[in-house]
């Protein structure tokens, strides 16, 4: 097992967390204040779409005498990306932990999902943790930080309805574990996150096709784990100094499924997964 990614020093550490507003972001916040606050100062940099929300989070951190900065940023747009890496360039010298977590999915059949859809998708969950990562590179090698990013199992298999976030999160999951080995030996760090199924908003706020919000219900298999959970795991192996955490249910064996017997794997995926056909061929109808 490798050292942990982080170790204590005198000088104040540097979290940045995007979607930190709310559900694993903010699950993510409490548990890191939890693991590292007892060990020097630390300071969050917060950064979510949701103004509001965003700063009544960086006030529950000053009540507890916990310093952060809140960053409103778009991760859909690339201008905003690059603005938001300068002014943290600008704020801090040294970035401790970069936490990839923001993200974005949709529930529509991939011919019933506009371009701008999978654009969107694509950004937030692909673009914008590429572009945070370069943009804080040199602020990353000054801290010897650790990039952490929230992929999914998805990225491993098909989901019906699901193609883009699927497409997106395996684009993250090639990028980062290639970064990692060009890193490794600046003292930079990739811990990837695979989760299956985490009661957060994303799937409550899930783009329909025409990037509307879905409208039928997220389709699940196996436990559905809280943030909070979810989050405690994260930090753990993050303390631990892992480099991939997976998850211990039936995504795990459906990945292994997947590679193995693919066929079979795809007839279970239709099963579990067919109310998506059905909503997607009613909708059909509905537009003759």
């Amino acid at each position: 097992m490798s050292a942990p990614l982080i170790t204590p020093q005198n000088r104040e550490k540097i979290f940045v967390v995007t979607g930190a507003a709310g559900g694993l972001g903010w699950a993510l916040v409490r548990a890191l204040e939890t693991a590292f606050v007892a060990q020097g100062p630390v300071r969050f940099a917060l950064v979510d779409m949701d103004a509001e929300a965003l700063a009544a989070r960086a006030r529950e951190l000053e009540a507890r005498n916990i310093d952060a900065d809140v960053f409103v940023t778009d991760l859909s747009s690339e201008s905003a990306v690059a603005e938001l890496c300068a002014r943290l360039r600008n704020l801090y010298g040294a970035v401790d932990l970069l936490v990839n977590n923001a993200g974005i999915t949709h529930r529509s059949l991939s011919t019933q999902t506009s371009n701008a859809v999978i654009r969107r998708v694509m950004a937030v969950d692909y673009h914008a943790p590429v572009e945070l990562a370069q943009g804080l590179m040199g602020e990353l090698r000054a801290a010897s930080g650790c990039v952490i990013n929230i992929s999914s199992m998805a990225g491993w298999m098909p989901v019906l309805g699901r193609a883009g976030y699927c497409a997106a999160k395996s684009a993250l999951h090639q990028y980062f574990e290639t970064f990692r080995e060009e890193v490794r030996e600046e003292g930079v760090r990739v811990l990837m996150v695979y989760p299956s199924f985490v009661a957060t908003n994303i799937d409550t706020n899930a783009l329909a096709g025409d990037g509307g919000r879905a409208k039928h219900a997220q389709s699940t298999i196996g436990q559905v784990r809280s943030a909070d959970w979810m989050a405690g795991e994260i930090v753990r192996a993050l303390v631990a100094g892992k480099e991939r955490l997976f998850p211990r249910d039936k995504s795990l064996l459906g990945a292994y499924l997947y590679k193995l017997a693919p066929k079979l794997f795809l007839r279970q995926m239709v099963k579990n997964f067919r109310v998506e056909l059905e909503v997607g061929r009613a909708a059909q109808v509905a537009d003759r």
